[in-house]
């Protein structure tokens, strides 16, 4: 009888310990079979859709003496756009853009040396990009924020900046500037 039960105890620890070896060997590979069927965004064409406003830019708006700088790169391979901005007179700034596979969209962040930060999501698609957000002006009211880049032409992007206190009734223009491509 005591054998039995020593017989029958190691089967089932036998058992045990092959669903364990199994099921470890199962997890172990998951975490690689998971980045293997995840696409990286340098091949994955809905994070490429920004591509065209990469680059070294001159910008210049309505009403502005001289022009201002923007420098658009990728980064954490290939998946963040990060622009990088002097707006001139002290004034400086850098936007972050990534497409979440998770979500399918399209988010934003927008920050400067005054304080300021503001957060967008959008779409992209053909040469162009809408992104909205809310925040709040000085008095505390929500306002809508829209952010537009759109390309020209080869070496040519168009960036706005719109602002609704009515949730989207009426925009009032904040910034509309045109980029052109540094040594074309």
């Amino acid at each position: 009888m005591k054998r039995n039960i020593v017989v029958h105890s190691s089967k089932w620890f036998r058992r045990i310990l092959v669903v364990v070896v199994i099921g470890g060997s199962f997890s172990l590979a998951m975490p690689s079979r998971a980045l293997a069927d995840t696409e990286s965004c340098s091949a994955n064409s809905e994070s490429r859709q920004l591509d065209f406003w990469l680059g070294d830019w001159t910008v210049t708006y309505p009403g502005m003496p001289g022009s201002a700088n923007s420098i658009v790169s990728l980064t954490l391979d290939k998946c963040l756009f990060t622009e990088m901005w002097d707006g001139g007179k002290g004034h400086s700034g850098e936007n972050l853009f990534a497409y979440s596979s998770d979500d399918k969209d399209w988010h934003g962040m927008f920050a400067d040396n005054q304080g300021r930060v503001h957060v967008f999501e959008g779409k992209v698609a053909n040469g162009s990009a809408e992104f909205t957000g809310l925040s709040r002006g000085p008095d505390r009211k929500e306002v809508l924020n829209r952010i537009r880049v759109v390309r020209l032409g080869e070496n040519k992007v168009e960036q706005s900046w719109e602002k609704s206190n009515d949730r989207g009734g009426t925009w009032t223009m904040e910034f509309k500037g045109e980029y052109s491509r540094k040594n074309h």
